[in-house]
Parts: structure tokens; C-alpha cells; sequence
């Protein structure tokens, strides 16, 4: 079963990722108390298996936060799924796209930039539908 693993929360830009244990989606804003609120990248998730296979490319352990999404979700594929709308426990997401990995990933792990490129590796963005709490070990899905 596909499931949430990790949650942070970004306090400021360029700031520390707190992990969390739960928190709450806002539709239309994004996961409550982050720096980033509103717009198109409303939350940010990245896939534990496309993760592994970036720093497998990179040939050395990063810790996923260094990605500084939202949402680490295990057991779904993340690739080619704009547009799609991805259940977090009883929330909804509707993706808007791929997270194009900046510069800011050579500062955590010089190579992490190049080996998030293929595949969508650094995740997706999206917009929140359907708020929420959500908690570590919710199931997670897409609505067909």
C-alpha cells in the first residue's frame, strides 16, 4: 500500500526543513505554516524510489530533505502525472507538474541537481483541492 512518509515544513526561504509528524492542508494554500502559501506550488512531493534511484545515480546517501518538499510519499509513481489528482489520506492534490530541480540541490549534495533530472525525480508540485489533516502513514493514491 502506498503511503505518506515523511512531512516538513519549510519555515522560511532557503530555511530549515522541520519534519513533522502531522499537519494540516489548507485547499487553496497549501500545508499550514509553511513559507511557501498560495499559488501553483501550493505543496511539493517527491517519491522514496525515485529518491533511492537519484542518489543511487549520485553514488551516496542524501537525506530526502535536502529535496525541501513537502510530502515524501512511498510505493506510487509521481512521473508524467500532471493533471492528475493524488489522495493524501482525505486530502486532494491536483498536480500541476514536475519540480525542476534548481541549483540549490549542488549546495546539499554537490551532482543532486543532475542526478533529480530524469524521470521526474525531484517530485511534484500542486495545488490543494480538498484540505485537511494528514498524518505520517496515511494512505496516499490517485483518484481515477
Amino acid at each position: 500500500m502506498a503511503r505518506l512518509e515523511a512531512i516538513w515544513r519549510k519555515r522560511a526561504r532557503r530555511g530549515p526543513m522541520d519534519p513533522l509528524e502531522g499537519a494540516e492542508l489548507l485547499a487553496d494554500a497549501g500545508l499550514a505554516g509553511n513559507a511557501n502559501q498560495g499559488g501553483r506550488r501550493q505543496v511539493t512531493v517527491i517519491s522514496v524510489e525515485a529518491w533511492e534511484r537519484a542518489t543511487a545515480a549520485l553514488g551516496r546517501e542524501v537525506d530526502p530533505a535536502a529535496r525541501r518538499a513537502n510530502l515524501l510519499v512511498r510505493g506510487i509513481e509521481l512521473r508524467d502525472s500532471r493533471d492528475r489528482t493524488l489522495v493524501v489520506g482525505a486530502c486532494r492534490i491536483l498536480v500541476g507538474g514536475e519540480t525542476r530541480p534548481c541549483n540549490w540541490m549542488d549546495e546539499a549534495a554537490w551532482g543532486l541537481q543532475e542526478a533529480l533530472r530524469p524521470e521526474w525525480r525531484g517530485g511534484v508540485y500542486g495545488r490543494v483541492l480538498e484540505g485537511g489533516p494528514i498524518r505520517l502513514g496515511d494512505p496516499v493514491r490517485w483518484l481515477d
